[in-house]
């Protein structure tokens, strides 16, 4: 697709005046969180249903009478807001936006105009920052990844535009972002994900004038780098003929790039196998990532391949919400988009609850929050460690997640694992843990069943992973090829084999205690 230079760099500058005209307000109000705090809640209240039924109108009514929740309790009234029998709020309902969850298989979180409002005034001083860090964004094209649907969800939701990031964009910016962005959103409607990645990566090349990479998990974006080694030759022929060849039954819908320049610029940057992406993407500056918790040494790695980059870490943003952005090397609360509590996780005040304005640097937390969406007092299950203050904002840094595993954004939980292993047990198997093998980089991370005595002829690698599929996120992660098929395990005693593995990690054995889903190194895996 070509892109004419003037349209890209004007929208550019439209799209920069209006997120600096939005973060002149983040600015002046710093030093007013809890005035800003309480107003915010004070328009989510009135826009709730159940809020308006009891006539609650400010936060000490509302934290008397709304407890902590978490989807199990919002989900048979997110089932009669789908069918249309009732409404969590007044606000206008765009769509629903599915995501996995604990002992979810998968979640529906509604999409209001409120609640996109909020995520608008969290993306508008991010990418104000962003603009300011890397003034070179604003001359070139960006690639901001979609949201992938998992393969056996692409019948179920599709025609429900929930692939496009940009519909996260008010109206005006996500007219502007259709001239600036580098590959079309409508990709990830693909067949399948091999074809999707395909598709992205001949977009990628085709485009001369990349500025930006923005994806989630760096693992995605290493991924990317790796598929396109191996395909480049593939994607020549795409690129020279404008045709998807053999995979065009599986991109009907998406029309082919034709760039023979870019072509040959793909073949100049190569030595045979190893691509020079400097010279590939001579416009690249800026990619960002996650690069905490368990994703920093991948994010590490993604910045040794394209070191002539710079690089920028991602806030916590979820599905139900924005939590942090990042923000002049800061991750400050994104205190203008949702209404924020935290509940203490360590010291003596472990399992209080408290407001955003009474935190303090040291606090380890998690956030609870209330939003235009409906959902109040809504627990997201992280853990956050208190830096620092912008002003009056707190800022944070991800610690990781309170319960499960997470290795490349699958966001698998113990009620997952438990699950499994009681279906592994069934077969006369006896499934002691669920090992999430962490391997320093040295290969895909993959998952691994502990068993005791014999298998039963059933199970196999394969069959654990169909039911390790039925995970949102863990179906997401193996289509794109972040996590590898899962690995068994056997031995004699496995209450032994379980102690000796997590004691080479680190535990103390009179600490030790039986948990469905365990992380561990792969050193200690191979020691066993």
């Amino acid at each position: 697709m070509k892109y004419t230079g003037w349209l890209t760099k004007g929208s550019h500058l439209i799209m920069k005046n209006w997120c600096e005209t939005s973060e002149r307000s983040f600015k002046k109000n710093t030093n007013h969180l809890e005035a800003s705090q309480r107003q915010i809640l004070s328009t989510i209240l009135k826009t709730s249903t159940l809020a308006r039924k009891e006539n609650i109108s400010n936060y000490e009514e509302f934290i008397a009478f709304f407890a902590p929740s978490r989807y199990s309790d919002w989900r048979e009234a997110i089932t009669e807001y789908r069918e249309q029998e009732s409404l969590l709020s007044i606000s206008k309902l765009i769509r629903f936006q599915p995501t996995s969850g604990s002992s979810e298989q998968i979640k529906f979180i509604p999409y209001t105009q409120l609640f996109l409002d909020q995520l608008d005034h969290a993306i508008a001083p991010w990418l104000a920052s962003m603009y300011r860090k890397c003034p070179a964004l604003k001359y070139g094209t960006h690639y901001w990844s979609v949201s992938w649907l998992p393969e056996s969800q692409r019948q179920v939701l599709k025609d429900k535009n929930l692939n496009d990031d940009s519909a996260l964009l008010s109206l005006g910016k996500r007219i502007l972002s259709k001239f600036t962005q580098a590959v079309p959103s409508n990709v990830a409607f693909a067949a399948n994900a091999d074809d999707a990645l395909f598709a992205t990566l001949c977009y990628l090349v085709a485009n001369h004038n990349l500025a930006l990479i923005s994806v989630w998990s760096p693992t995605f974006a290493l991924q990317l780098l790796d598929r396109l080694e191996a395909l480049q030759y593939e994607v020549v022929q795409v690129l020279e003929s404008g045709s998807w060849g053999l995979r065009q039954a599986y991109l009907a819908q998406i029309k082919a790039p034709f760039c023979s320049k870019s072509a040959k610029r793909l073949i100049a940057a190569t030595d045979g196998h190893q691509i020079d992406f400097k010279k590939l993407w001579p416009k690249l500056s800026l990619i960002s990532s996650w690069d905490t918790a368990g994703s920093k040494a991948w994010a590490e790695k993604l910045q040794q391949r394209l070191p002539f980059v710079q690089f920028e870490g991602k806030g916590l943003w979820a599905t139900e919400g924005v939590v942090t952005i990042p923000y002049n090397g800061l991750y400050p609360l994104a205190y203008q988009s949702h209404f924020y509590e935290f509940e203490y996780l360590e010291g003596e005040q472990q399992g209080k609850i408290i407001p955003s304005w009474e935190l303090k640097i040291g606090d380890v937390v998690s956030p609870i929050i209330s939003s235009g969406n409906g959902l109040l007092r809504y627990c997201l299950d992280d853990c956050l460690l208190v830096t620092g203050f912008f002003e009056q904002v707190p800022c944070f840094e991800f610690q990781g997640r309170r319960f499960g595993v997470d290795l490349v954004g699958e966001k698998l939980a113990p009620e997952t694992a438990q699950q499994l292993l009681s279906h592994l047990n069934k077969t006369d198997s006896k499934a002691i843990s669920l090992l999430a093998i962490d391997t320093q980089q040295q290969s895909k991370p993959f998952y691994c069943v502990l068993f005791e005595g014999e298998i039963h002829h059933s199970v196999d690698h394969q069959y654990i992973d169909s039911i390790l599929r039925q995970n949102f996120h863990y179906e997401l992660a193996r289509n794109l090829g972040q996590l590898d098929l899962p690995q068994i395990r056997q031995a004699h005693d496995g209450w032994a084999a379980y102690k000796k593995l997590v004691m080479s990690d680190g535990l103390i054995e009179g600490n030790i205690k039986p948990e469905p889903l365990k992380k561990i190194s792969l050193n200690s895996l191979e020691r066993l």
